[in-house]
C-alpha cells in the first residue's frame, strides 16, 4: 500500500516543513532526497555495537575446526547422480545434512566452475560483508570497530548456528541477483479488470523468484452483483481459476515445488459460501477420477486438470460474525460497492460448512479479523485484510516481511538455565541486521518496495522450542510448557521492539511512524500489559518474563522518545530449510515429529537414532545413568516410551510429540500458539493436526476456540483427509505390483513348459508352490520363560538352513491356549513352505504386546512385550543374518555389550573392515579419519532399513502405518511437517514456504 501526500510520505514531508512536531531523534532527508539515500547518524554518532562470542583481533573462522566434503545428491527415480560437487568447506560439527542443503540451496555460480561457491565461510562472507556495508553507508554504526565487531559477531552466530536469515537472503544478497530479502509478499487488488490483470501478474513475478504471496478479495464485486453495463459479475471465485492456473503453469515451468500463494475472502462476502465449497468440491472430482483410473497423486499427470490446488483458502471472520454463530443468529452479507446487505443466512449453518469443507480437505481456514487489527501498529494508513501464504504474516496490502529464525537450544546451559544475557544481545544484533537489509534490499514491484521501505516490517522468531522443552522436561501440552514459551516469546519481541526505539534514535523512526504514532504506542502497550498479567510457572519461566516485562517498559519509554524503526518485529515462521541449516530438532513452534529420528553419516549410508534431547530431559527428570541407558534403548527399537522400563507414567507426556504412539491432541496445539500469540507482531505457522476419526463438530471446537483465545489465524490438516497426497507406501506397492508382474512375465514360458500350457494361462493361474521339508530334518528346540509362562519351541530347517517350520507347546495337550498354539505353528510353518520370508513374520510379530508378558530366561532377549514377540525375536536371532535382523534393533546379548564397550555392534575386525573401504572408497585429498567410538552415554543408534530415507519414513516403519505427507518432487524422499507447509530431509526442498 503506497501512500500519497497523506499517508507516511506526506508525513515526513510534513515533519521537515513544521506542520507536525519532531520527535527527538528523527532524521528529516532534504527535499528531493530519497529516505534510501545515507542517513547521517543522529550528533553524528551511530550505534556501539558490543562484543558477545568474539575476541578482538581473532576472526570467529579461526576458531573452528574446517573439513572437506563431497556432496552428492541422486535422483529418487533412477539412481543417477543430479549434483555433485566434491572439497566443500565446513566446520566438523555441521551435520551431514546442513551441510548437504546448504551446498546445494544456497552456494551460488555453476556446478563446476571455478566462480562456484565451494565454503562456507564464502557464503558467510558474502551475506555479512554486505549487510556491514549497508550499515555503514546508512550511518548505524559509531565507527568502523563498531561494524568490524558487529561483522564479526553475525557471522560468529551464522557460522555457529545460532541463528538464520531466510532463504531468500541467502539466495540473492552478495550476488549480481536483485537483492530481494524477503520471503513474504500481500498483495492487493481492486474491483477493476487492469487490478485482476496486474494481480495475476504481480503473483507471476513473485512465484518465478521461488517465494508466495497472499491477498484479498473482497473488494471484487460478487457474482450477485451488477455490472455498470447491466449484467451480472463474475465474481472472485470465477478470477481464481485463473490465477490458480497461471500459479501452476509457472510452478511447472521451472520450480520443483508447489506455487505458495494465499487467497483470503471475508465472511460477509455474498460469494463466501461458493468460496468455501470450491476446494472440497474439487477434491471429490479428485476422487472421482482417481476411482476411474487417472493419476491424482500430487504431481501426478492429471491433477492439472483440478482447480484451486495451488493456494491455501482462508475466510477472514468478524467478531460480529462469531457472535452470530454463538447467539444462533441470522448474518447479512453485503454488497462490494455499497454495503448494503443484499442476503442474509444462517451464521451458525454457514461456520458448520466452513468447518466441513475443512474437514474434508484441510480449506478453507480461518483468519481472526477484528484480533488481527486490534493488533494492528498503523491503522491510520489501512486495515490489514490479508496475509503470506502461511499465515504469520499480516501487514498492510503491497507489503512484504523478511524473517529470521533464532535456535533456542543454543540458549540452553548445561545445568539446563536459559542464557538470558546471550539471548537478548543476540535479539539486538539481529534485529540491527535486519533492518539495515531493507536499506539496500530489491522488491519485486515498485509498490511492495515502497511500502516495505516506509514501514520496515521484521519478522524475528525462533525454532527448537520443543526440543526446549523436552530438553528441561516439560511436556509441550502442559503449563508448564506454555510458561516457558510465553516468556520466551514476550522478552524475544520486547527486546526487539527495545532495538527498534533505539534505531529510531540513530537512523530515525519508519515513514509512516508520525501518522500511526498514538495507535503504535498503544499496541506497545498491550503487549506489555500481556506481559504483566501473564503468571509464571515456575522459577524458569518467572525470571525470563521478568526481564521481559523490564524490556518492554524500557523499550516503551525509549520509543516515547524516538518513535520506533519498525511498523512490525516479530512473528513465527515455518523455519523449514532453515531449520535444518541450524540442524534444530523441531522447527518453528511445534513440538518434536517423534523421538527417534533418520540420520545420515558421513562416510555414506545412514542410521537410526534417539532424539539427543530424551537423555538429558531423563536426567533432567532425575532418572540415573543405567536407567537412562534402558529406557533410551527402549525407544530405539518401539520408537515411543509407554511401557519403557523403569519410566515413570507421570513422565510420558514429556515425550509426547507430533506423531507416534503418545501425539499431542488437537487442543494442546491450539493452547500453545494462544499462549504465545499476545507477544507477537504478527501470527503464527501452524497447522494443528486432528486424526483421521476427528468429527466436523471436534473442527467447529477448535476453529471457535482460536476465536476465544484470542489467536490471529487457523489452519487445520485431518490425516488423510486428501486424496492429491502421495503416499510412499502407495508408490512402494506400486513398485512392487510391477515388479511382481515383471517376475510372473519372466517365469511364464518356463511355467507353461513344465505344465504343458500356454505362456498367457500359465500367467494368468500361477500359484505358488509349496517346497516341503524332507523326511529327516536339522532341527533346535529350547526352552523359554516369558513373564513367568514356561514353553518349548522346536525349529526345523532346510538343507540349506532356511527356516521350514516351527512347533510351539505350551500348556497341556487339549487345553485352548496349546490348540490355539498349535494352529499358529501350523499356519507359520506352512507360510514359510510357500516362501513366506522369516523377515515378513519377524516384521509384522515382534513389538506385538499382550499378557503375559515381561522378563524371560533368554540372555539375548531380556524383555519381551508377549510370547508371540519373543517367539520371533528368538527366531531372528537364529536364522536372520546380522543386517536383515539389525534393521528391527535385533542383537544378541554379546552385540550389545560391544556397542556399549566400543561403539559399534560389530566385532573389530569388521569395524575395522569398514572403515578402510570407506577411506579406500573416497577421494585422496578427502579422506577423514574414522570417526571416534560412541561413548557409552550416547543414545542408541541402529542402522536404518535401506528403504527409508526420512524421518517420516523411519516413524512409519516404527509405527506400523502411513504417514499423511507428501513425497518431495525434487529428490523423492518423503518430507516432513514444517508450520503449515512440508520439508524434505534430504534436498531441503518446501512444499511452498521459503
Amino acid at each position: 500500500m503506497t501512500e500519497t501526500a497523506s499517508g507516511p510520505r506526506g508525513a515526513a514531508s510534513a515533519r521537515g516543513n513544521g506542520k507536525a512536531p519532531m520527535k527527538p531523534g528523527q532524521v528529516v532527508p532534504a527535499p528531493g532526497v530519497s529516505h534510501e539515500a545515507k542517513a547521517p547518524a543522529k550528533g553524528g554518532k551511530g550505534m556501539t555495537i558490543q562484543r558477545i562470542h568474539t575476541k578482538p583481533g581473532v576472526h570467529p573462522y579461526d576458531e573452528v575446526v574446517w573439513e572437506r566434503r563431497d556432496v552428492v545428491m541422486t535422483n529418487w527415480r533412477d539412481g543417477s547422480v543430479n549434483f555433485e560437487q566434491k572439497g566443500v568447506e565446513f566446520p566438523g560439527f555441521w551435520s551431514v545434512n546442513a551441510a548437504n542443503i546448504v551446498t546445494t540451496k544456497y552456494f551460488r555460480g555453476a556446478v563446476g566452475t571455478p566462480v562456484r561457491e565451494w565454503s562456507l565461510k564464502q557464503l558467510i562472507d558474502r551475506i555479512v560483508k554486505t549487510y556491514r556495508k549497508g550499515g555503514e553507508d546508512h550511518g548505524y554504526f559509531a565507527t568502523p570497530q563498531d561494524a568490524e565487531i558487529f561483522e564479526h559477531e553475525l557471522a560468529h552466530a551464522l557460522l555457529h548456528q545460532m541463528f538464520a536469515f531466510n532463504s531468500p537472503v541467502w539466495f540473492n544478497v552478495g550476488t549480481k541477483s536483485p537483492q530481494q530479502v524477503s520471503a513474504c509478499f500481500i498483495l492487493s487488488v481492486d474491483d477493476s479488470m487492469d487490478s485482476i490483470l496486474n494481480w495475476y501478474r504481480e503473483e507471476g513475478l513473485i512465484f518465478k523468484g521461488g517465494s508466495g504471496a497472499g491477498l484479498n478479495l473482497s473488494r471484487i464485486r460478487s457474482s450477485k452483483e451488477l455490472l455498470s453495463s447491466g449484467g451480472n459479475a463474475s465474481g472472485p471465485v470465477s478470477f481464481m481459476r485463473g490465477a490458480d492456473a497461471s500459479a501452476g503453469t509457472i510452478k511447472s515451468g521451472g520450480a520443483t515445488r508447489r506455487a505458495a500463494k494465499m487467497v483470503v475472502l471475508d465472511v460477509d462476502h455474498p460469494d463466501i459460501e461458493e468460496f468455501v465449497q470450491t476446494k472440497a468440491r474439487e477434491e471429490d472430482k479428485i476422487r472421482a477420477l482417481r476411482d476411474a483410473g487417472f493419476d491424482m497423486d500430487l504431481g501426478g499427470k492429471d491433477i492439472t486438470s483440478v482447480q484451486y490446488q495451488n493456494a491455501n483458502n482462508s475466510v477472514r471472520v468478524t467478531d460480529e460474525f462469531m457472535h452470530a454463530v454463538q447467539n444462533t443468529e441470522r448474518f447479512g452479507l453485503r454488497a462490494r460497492q455499497t454495503g448494503e446487505v443484499i442476503e442474509t443466512l444462517d451464521a451458525k449453518q454457514l461456520f458448520r460448512d466452513i468447518a466441513k469443507a475443512a474437514w474434508e480437505c484441510a480449506d478453507p481456514g480461518l483468519q481472526y479479523d477484528d484480533t488481527i487489527n486490534a493488533w494492528h501498529t498503523n491503522p491510520e494508513t489501512g486495515r490489514i485484510t490479508a496475509s503470506n501464504p502461511c499465515s504469520e504474516y499480516l501487514s498492510l496490502d503491497n507489503s512484504s516481511c523478511n524473517l529470521a529464525s533464532l535456535n533456542l537450544m543454543k540458549f540452553l546451559r548445561e545445568d539446563d538455565t536459559f542464557d538470558t544475557e546471550t539471548f537478548v544481545k543476540m535479539v539486538e544484533l539481529v534485529i540491527t541486521a535486519m533492518d539495515i537489509s531493507i536499506s539496500f534490499a530489491d522488491f519485486p514491484t515498485p509498490e511492495i518496495g515502497q511500502t516495505t521501505r516506509d514501514f520496515r516490517q521484521l519478522g524475528i522468531g525462533y525454532a527448537n522450542l520443543g526440543a526446549l522443552l523436552m530438553a528441561t522436561g516439560h511436556a509441550y501440552d502442559s503449563e508448564g510448557g506454555r510458561a516457558i514459551a510465553a516468556a520466551i516469546t514476550s522478552l524475544m519481541t520486547g527486546v526487539a521492539y527495545r532495538r527498534s526505539a533505539e534505531l529510531a534514535g540513530v537512523v530515525g523512526p519508519y515513514n509512516g511512524f508520525a501518522r500511526n504514532a498514538k495507535p503504535h504506542a498503544a499496541v506497545m502497550r498491550k503487549h506489555a500489559d500481556a506481559a504483566d498479567a501473564y503468571v509464571p510457572f515456575e522459577d524458569f519461566d518467572k525470571q525470563i518474563l521478568e526481564l521481559s516485562r523490564t524490556e518492554w517498559q524500557r523499550g516503551n519509554e525509549i520509543g516515547a522518545a524516538n518513535g520506533w524503526r519498525n511498523a512490525q518485529a516479530s512473528l513465527l515462521a515455518p523455519t523449514g530449510t532453515i531449520g535444518f541449516m541450524m540442524d534444530v530438532d523441531t522447527t518453528g513452534v511445534e513440538p518434536d515429529l517423534a523421538l527417534v529420528k533418520f540420520k545420515k553419516l558421513v562416510g555414506g549410508g545412514s542410521m537410526q537414532i534417539v532424539n539427543n534431547t530424551v537423555p538429558r530431559a531423563l536426567k533432567r527428570l532425575g532418572y540415573q545413568q543405567e536407567q537412562i541407558e534402558a529406557i533410551v534403548e527402549y525407544i530405539g527399537e518401539q520408537g515411543h516410551v509407554v511401557d519403557a522400563p523403569g519410566l515413570k507414567p507421570e513422565h510420558y507426556s514429556v515425550f509426547d510429540c507430533a506423531m507416534g504412539e503418545r501425539s499431542i491432541a488437537p487442543m494442546g496445539h491450539v493452547r500453545m500458539m494462544a499462549a504465545i500469540q499476545p507477544f507477537l507482531s504478527g501470527a503464527i505457522s501452524k497447522t494443528v493436526n486432528m486424526p483421521e476419526e476427528a468429527s466436523i463438530e471436534d473442527v467447529e471446537e477448535i476453529y471457535f476456540e482460536g476465536w476465544k483465545l484470542g489467536l490471529k489465524a487457523l489452519a487445520i490438516y485431518r490425516n488423510n483427509c486428501k486424496v492429491g497426497q502421495p503416499l510412499q507406501d502407495a508408490k512402494g506397492q506400486k513398485a512392487a505390483a510391477a515388479a511382481a508382474a515383471s517376475v510372473a512375465a519372466a517365469t511364464a514360458p518356463a511355467a507353461a513348459t513344465a505344465t504343458g500350457t500356454s505362456p498367457a494361462a500359465a500367467t494368468l493361474y500361477a500359484q505358488p508352490v509349496r517346497k516341503r521339508l524332507g523326511k529327516n530334518r536339522r532341527g533346535i528346540t529350547s526352552s523359554f520363560s516369558v513373564g513367568g509362562a514356561e514353553g518349548y519351541m522346536t525349529a526345523n530347517s532346510y538343507t540349506d538352513g532356511d527356516l521350514g517350520e516351527v512347533f510351539l507347546k505350551m500348556s497341556k495337550q487339549g487345553s485352548t491356549l496349546a490348540g490355539m498354539m498349535d494352529a499358529f505353528s501350523i499356519a507359520i510353518s506352512v507360510g514359510l513352505q510357500y516362501g513366506v520370508p522369516l523377515e515378513t513374520y519377524v516384521a509384522k510379530f515382534t513389538n506385538m504386546r499382550f499378557e503375559p508378558a515381561g522378563m524371560t530366561d533368554d540372555p539375548d532377549v531380556r524383555m519381551a512385550q508377549s510370547i508371540i514377540d519373543y517367539i520371533f525375536r528368538r527366531l531372528a536371532l537364529d536364522h536372520l543374518d546380522f543386517d536383515t535382523r539389525a534393521a528391527y534393533g535385533i542383537y544378541t546379548n554379546e552385540e550389545r555389550q560391544r556397542q556399549l564397550e566400543t561403539g559399534s555392534y560389530l566385532p573389530d575386525e569388521d569395524q575395522q573392515l569398514d572403515h578402510e573401504t570407506l577411506a579406500q572408497s573416497a577421494p585422496i585429498e578427502h579422506r577423514t579419519e574414522p570417526a571416534a567410538p560412541a561413548k557409552k552415554t550416547d543414545p542408541t543408534t541402529l542402522p536404518a532399513p535401506k528403504s527409508i530415507g526420512s524421518s517420516t519414513e523411519l516413524l512409519e516403519a516404527k509405527l506400523g502405518y502411513a504417514a499423511d505427507a507428501p513425497l518431495c518432487l525434487t529428490c523423492g524422499t518423503k518430507m516432513r511437517p514444517s508450520g503449515s507447509c512440508y520439508v524434505c530431509e534430504g534436498c531441503g526442498s518446501t512444499s511452498g514456504c521459503s
